[in-house]
């Protein structure tokens, strides 16, 4: 038998009562006032009427009998905005109020229908907030009216109306709780709706989801507006000449991204280039302008050393007052939080003003200008750094040149205009405006696929010439090793010279130094400076004085130095087998004798630095065990200054300093294991070694 649906007999009576006849109830749960905005609801309630009636009750007396009196537990917010009107005058005490009206005796209490209308309600999705204010907008509502009507700032609707720049489909997901509100946010930060979805995907798959890499996903090939790029070139150019700029308006992006790189690029280039024209009007000889160079460009330069502008009486005057004008500011104005706008902008003009007096260009030597140039590159503050008075090596005056006076060459034209800089931007020359009949530089490419071709036959023919492969080789290499030059050559062979960042104290006066100073001084003695002359003179040499220059400048790449292998470093400990192997294999083939060459163990060199069983082992080996049992019992201090007088004449050697006897690689290849010596005791070559702990585990040793 089916169960009887139970009808509903009536949801209420609605009647309009007047508002003087209506009393809030003690019955409603709302008790708190944080965050009820009153006011607001009573010029939304003047503006659009009463939305919602008020939920009230009669109020009887002790008799049971109705007083003519209604009190109202649900809809206090309603009732005290109401109130706020009536006692504004915009409201009459007896205008009716419609009024959902429940018997005073009912059997559900008051505080429950409180409670139930507050509880009950869903705040609104934010997907649907942003379709309501797209519909008013799309209607001719603007966005400022739209914050006024709802009382929300006008950061909120802006937010919520970007929600529109999100791919459909992900606005789908979003409303099947597939993602966050956070998450869907950071996808406004581009307007490419495949982009957008493209990320999703990816997202789908990975288990980070955070709203910061969302952004970082979607902005990976922009340039954000604090790169040093966008400050340069600004906002407003990038976007005078069509660039886009993706900003977010749900963090603080610090003046968004800018998306079109090229562009950037491309604006930032030629604005260099502009500068660099101006610069290059102030006689200079070459303007080299890029974006950013390189640590260490000016190397090998010389720095003109310039003076700086005098100031006439009257500048010098005016700058004094600024001066004066600055510090009394300041201290009116000391341990002021905010200062006056007025003061603030006053102050700007007064650090503005001095800064344009001791910014002036330094003022150079009018011939030195004319052989020197200018490097022009865009500093971490987007601001333009102009590095002025280089003068290149080849660019020197030549003693018995142009005139003994080593002035530059004139090319006979006007001597009052200056020949034009060469300038380059971005490592391309840029030319004058010239007309269509002039003949200008080949393209790039077509050069490069030229030299690419004379290249190959280039290297066939050297091939076939061991003689001019000789010379070349010995050209490139004295280059390096007694010019030091930075730029490189035809031939990319070189000697990248080896320096020691820990040396023994008396490794400058060693015999070995010795030797090499003098046979240095000795060659470059005999070698002319220009690049041509030195090449005729390395090929007239015999060849007995080419080997003997050839090979002192190969010894100068000779690197068997040990190294402590650091995690973060460029060097992993397979190098440094390697290193050390082949170290042995070119000491074999030279015969290297560390003891004829002078080296003698002493308590500053070694055994002053290793441990009292190192010392003792160094005694056993050198001079027996009857001379270790000597001094055994010595404090470690004696027993080194001992063991230096024992081992003087044996010849002893320590590990890293003997010649291993045996090959390098085994026949399959194999590079042998490092010798004992880098596998041992970790105290060697430490002048704050302990005495060692037989319980202690053994660990690798760092000769030094």
């Amino acid at each position: 038998m089916a169960t009887a649906v139970q009808k509903i007999a009536s949801l209420g009576d609605r009647r309009d009562i007047p508002f003087n006849k209506l009393v809030l109830s003690q019955a409603n749960v709302r008790k708190v006032k944080a965050g009820v905005s009153i006011p607001e609801l009573a010029e939304d309630i003047a503006r659009r009427g009463l939305l919602e009636n008020l939920n009230v009750r009669p109020v009887v007396d002790a008799a049971g009998e109705a007083t003519g009196m209604f009190e109202v537990p649900a809809g206090g917010r309603r009732f005290r905005a109401l109130e706020v009107l009536v006692k504004a005058k915009r409201l009459a005490k007896t205008h009716p109020i419609p009024c959902n009206v429940r018997d005073a005796g009912s059997a559900i209490p008051a505080e429950e229908d409180s409670l139930a209308e507050n509880s009950q309600r869903e705040a609104l999705h934010p997907l649907d907030q942003f379709r309501a204010f797209q519909a008013l907008v799309e209607r001719g509502t603007g966005e400022e009216d739209i914050a006024a009507r709802f009382f929300v700032p006008v950061a909120i609707v802006r937010q919520r109306l970007r929600l529109a720049s999100v791919a459909p489909a992900l606005l789908d997901v979003y409303a099947e709780d597939g993602m966050t509100l956070d998450q869907l946010m950071a996808f406004t930060v581009t307007a490419d709706h495949a982009r957008q979805t493209q990320v999703w995907e990816q997202l789908e798959k990975s288990y980070n989801r955070e709203p910061y890499y969302i952004r970082r996903m979607l902005t990976e090939g922009a340039v954000a507006a604090t790169d040093r790029r966008a400050i340069f070139v600004g906002a407003e150019a990038y976007a005078d000449a069509g660039g886009v700029i993706g900003r977010d308006l749900f963090t603080e992006d610090r003046g968004g991204w800018f998306e079109d790189v090229p562009l950037l690029e491309r604006l930032a280039t030629e604005r260099l280039a502009r500068e660099a024209e101006a610069i290059g009007a102030e006689g200079w000889k070459w303007v080299e302008a890029a974006i950013d160079f390189p640590y260490g460009h000016t190397g090998g330069l010389r720095h003109l050393v310039g003076e700086r502008p005098v100031l006439t009486d009257e500048e010098q005057a005016t700058y004094d007052a600024l001066a004066e004008e600055l510090d009394r500011v300041y201290a009116e104005h000391e341990g002021d939080e905010d200062l006056p706008e007025a003061v603030d902008l006053r102050l700007e003009e007064i650090e503005t003003a001095i800064a344009a007096f001791q910014n002036r260009p330094t003022l150079y030597d009018a011939a030195e200008v004319t052989r020197a140039g200018v490097f022009l590159s865009i500093d971490s503050g987007g601001s333009l750094r102009v590095e002025r008075g280089y003068v290149r090596p080849e660019d020197e005056a030549q003693v018995g040149g142009s005139g003994a006076t080593g002035e530059p060459e004139s090319d006979g034209g006007d001597p009052a205009t200056p020949p034009r800089a060469v300038i380059t931007v971005g490592g391309q020359p840029t030319e004058p405006d010239e007309d269509e009949e002039t003949i200008k530089p080949l393209p790039d490419r077509l050069v490069t696929e030229l030299t690419a071709y004379r290249t190959l036959a280039l290297r066939d023919a050297v091939a076939a010439n061991p003689g001019v492969a000789l010379t070349a080789l010995l050209h490139r290499l004295v280059l390096d090793t007694f010019r030091h030059r930075a730029v490189g050559g035809c031939v990319e062979a070189r000697i990248a010279q080896v320096h020691f960042p820990v040396q023994p104290d008396e490794l400058k006066d060693s015999v070995p130094a010795r030797s090499v100073e003098e046979r240095h001084d000795c060659l470059a003695a005999d070698l002319p400076a220009d690049d041509q002359t030195l090449w005729d003179h390395l090929a007239a040499l015999g060849d007995d004085a080419r080997l003997a220059l050839l090979a002192h400048c190969v010894s100068y790449g000779v690197n068997a130095l040990f190294e402590r292998v650091s995690p973060y470093g460029a060097v992993s400990p397979a190098s440094i087998e390697h290193r050390i192997a082949e170290a042995d294999r070119l000491a074999q083939a030279v015969g290297l004798d560390m003891v004829d060459v002078g080296w003698r163990p002493t308590a500053a060199n070694y055994l002053g630095r290793v441990t009292k069983a190192r010392i003792l082992e160094a005694v056993r080996e050198g001079k027996g065990e009857m001379a270790a049992q000597l001094i055994d019992h010595l404090k470690k201090g004696d027993m080194a200054k001992e063991a230096e007088r024992l081992l003087a004449d044996t010849g002893w050697l320590p590990e890293p300093l003997r010649v291993a006897v045996s090959d390098a690689a085994d026949d399959d290849g194999e590079i042998e294991p490092l010798p004992d010596f880098l596998a041992d005791d970790p105290d060697a070559g430490d002048p704050d070694a302990v005495e060692e702990d037989p319980s202690d585990p053994p660990l690798a040793i760092a000769a030094e």
